[in-house]
C-alpha cells in the first residue's frame, strides 16, 4: 500500500470520533525520501514529553522490501501536527521491525522493537527529549519470534501482549509480565477467552498494536488489534476488545525460577461491546 501518510482521529468519550486529517504527510516527488510513497510506514505511537512541551512520533520505517528495518521519528507542537520529520535510524545499530513506545510512569520512555529477523525483541530508554535511544539495550524472547508488542503496567508490574511471525496471516497471541521493565519477562499464556479454539488461537483473527488504559477502572483496559486483509491491505480494520487483569494466574508454572505468579490478562470476545457506565459520556 502506497504511503499516504499517518491520520488523526480525536474523541471525547472513544464512540464518537473526528477525522483531524493527516498530520504527517508522505513524499511526492523525492524517492530517496523515507517517506516516499513507495516506502512503508507502520505501527506510529506518540508520546507527549513535558520537558520539551513536544509530541513525539515514532514509527517503523522500511522499504518495500522490508529491507531497511528503522525506525522514524517526528516531532509537533500539536497531537493534531503537522509533524516534522526529523530522519530514521537502526536503534542501537541492529534491525527494527515492529515497534511500540512505552512511558513509564517516572516520564521515562521506552523503544520495544522486533530485532534480527524477528526472532527476538529488544528494549532501550529513550533519550530525555524522546528524540533518540539510549545505548542501554536488553534483549528478550530470544528465539521465540514474536512481534507487534503492546504494553501496559498494573500495580507495578509491566505487561505485555505479543504476536507470533506469520506475516499478514493471524496466530496465537501470548502475554507476558515482568517487574521490571527491562527484564526478565516471563511468558504468561494465550490470554484470549471467548468463541471457538480457532478464534482463540487465531487472537479473533486479528495482531496486537496497543493497549490503552481506561482511567477510573483499574485493571481495566481496551486491547486494539488490527485485522489484517491480506487480498485488500488498504481494506484492513480494527479490533477493539475488553482488557482485563485480575484473578488468579493460568496455571503454576513449572519453572518459574523465582518468578512470582501474576494475576491472569484476559481479552474478552465480544462481538458488540460498551464501556462500563461510569466511563460512558452522558448527554
Amino acid at each position: 500500500v502506497d504511503i499516504i501518510g499517518v491520520g488523526c482521529y480525536s474523541s471525547k468519550d472513544l464512540w464518537t470520533w473526528k477525522n483531524e486529517g493527516i498530520v504527517l504527510t508522505a513524499e511526492e516527488s523525492n524517492e530517496t525520501h523515507d517517506l516516499h510513497k513507495s516506502n512503508v510506514l507502520e505501527r506510529p505511537k506518540v508520546i507527549y514529553n513535558e520537558n520539551t512541551g513536544k509530541y513525539v512520533m515514532w514509527m517503523h520505517i522500511d522499504d518495500a522490501n522490508y529491507t531497511k528495518a528503522a525506525v522514524g521519528i517526528a516531532v509537533s507542537d500539536y497531537p493534531t501536527g503537522p509533524f516534522d520529520y526529523l530522519g530514521s535510524q537502526r536503534p542501537h545499530g541492529y534491525e527494527s521491525r515492529d515497534m511500540t513506545v512505552f512511558k513509564d510512569d517516572d516520564g521515562v520512555a521506552y523503544l520495544i522493537y522486533s530485532s534480527e529477523d524477528n526472532s527476538e525483541l529488544h528494549i532501550g530508554p529513550l533519550t530525555k527529549d524522546y528524540l533518540d535511544v539510549k545505548p542501554d539495550i536488553r534483549r528478550i524472547l530470544v528465539g521465540q519470534h514474536r512481534e507487534a508488542p503492546a504494553l501496559f503496567k498494573y500495580r507495578g508490574t509491566y505487561y505485555m501482549i505479543t504476536s507470533g511471525c506469520t506475516g499478514w496471516a493471524p496466530n496465537e497471541a501470548l502475554a507476558h509480565a515482568a517487574d521490571s521493565i527491562m527484564g526478565p519477562w516471563e511468558t504468561m499464556g494465550n490470554p484470549c477467552i471467548g468463541g471457538n479454539k480457532m478464534f482463540r488461537l487465531a487472537t479473533f483473527f486479528s495482531q496486537s498494536t496497543f493497549v490503552i488504559p481506561l482511567p477510573g477502572i483499574p485493571g481495566s483496559y481496551i486491547f486494539m488489534a488490527d485485522r489484517w486483509n491480506p487480498a485488500d491491505l488498504s481494506d484492513s480494520r480494527y479490533v477493539w476488545l475488553p482488557l482485563i487483569v485480575g484473578g488468579p494466574a493460568d496455571r503454576p508454572f513449572e519453572f518459574n525460577f523465582g518468578f512470582p505468579l501474576w494475576p491472569r490478562v484476559s481479552i474478552y470476545w465480544h462481538r458488540k461491546w460498551r464501556l462500563p457506565s461510569s466511563r460512558r459520556v452522558t448527554k
